[in-house]
């Protein structure tokens, strides 16, 4: 699934071809994604102006006087503004008319993405109860360390709560807790403050690399221009289990945590 970097390199993608220009029709091509498309899409959107293009977690908003499209790529999902006139392809869903001929096109292959509303004024309920963005200045070492006292949990499953901190998937917290020196089995509430800041140090430093080199190439993400992304070379351990750690050079350690797949060095990571 797109992580954060992936869905922030979508929304500058996509905002200098969206913001100020106004949505002159929607084409449904099927009635839903992972939920049905609520009635307001096709009935408050056309003749709207897009006033911005937001992010919020790994969903984007398309801001309107109207209302705002909320958009979840899913797990394979793709957004690109083409001419009108390209031919339509299997899984193109949906469409908003954008004039000039050009047209944002949703393609969405295993439809667990989404296409929502949000009323002016209010906050959608998928987006109720999520935590602070990694990379505002809500979130450091003393928020992590506050919030995981008396807390058991693996500190990866912990930083990978999206109550706790939004974004930060399985591929960003393997990276993080390596560069931290930190265990990812370790329990959040046994980890010092000391500590968390270098984590959240950690966080904020690989994510913002990660945006500026266009994400992680998954095998399904693709930025807006249809180009992957350029972060996956440079992992340290997500995937690389059983590989040499690239500090001490010993073979990273794999293991399930949170049923995710994760790797990290049993003699960096503490």
């Amino acid at each position: 699934m797109p992580e954060l970097p992936e869905v922030e390199t979508t929304r500058a993608g996509l905002a200098p071809h969206l913001e100020g220009r106004r949505v002159s029709g929607v084409v449904l091509r099927r009635p839903d994604l992972r939920w049905p498309i609520p009635p307001e899409v096709p009935a408050l959107l056309p003749g709207q102006r897009i006033l911005a293009v937001r992010r919020r977690a790994k969903y984007l908003l398309l801001d309107t006087a109207a209302g705002s499209a909320l958009l979840h790529l899913g797990m394979s999902g793709s957004l690109r503004v083409l001419p009108s006139s390209t031919p339509v392809r299997e899984h193109d869903h949906v469409d908003l008319l954008l004039g000039s001929r050009r047209v944002l096109r949703f393609n969405d292959p295993r439809r667990f993405g989404c296409l929502l509303w949000q009323a002016p004024g209010e906050v959608h309920p998928l987006l109720r109860g999520l935590g602070p963005e990694p990379l505002s200045d809500a979130f450091d070492g003393d928020y992590l360390f506050a919030r995981s006292r008396g807390r058991r949990a693996p500190v990866k499953t912990f930083l990978m709560d999206q109550r706790i901190v939004v974004g930060v998937g399985n591929i960003y917290a393997a990276e993080a807790l390596h560069r931290a020196g930190i265990s990812p089995l370790r329990p959040a509430g046994r980890v010092s403050r000391e500590r968390y800041r270098a984590l959240a140090d950690a966080v904020r430093a690989i994510l913002a690399h990660a945006i500026a080199r266009g994400g992680t190439t998954l095998r399904d993400f693709l930025a807006p221009d249809g180009a992957p992304g350029y972060f996956e070379q440079e992992l340290s351990a997500y995937g690389r289990g059983g590989e040499p750690c690239p500090r001490c050079g010993r073979p990273l350690r794999q293991a399930l945590v949170g049923q995710r797949t994760t790797a990290w060095c049993g003699h960096c990571q503490r």
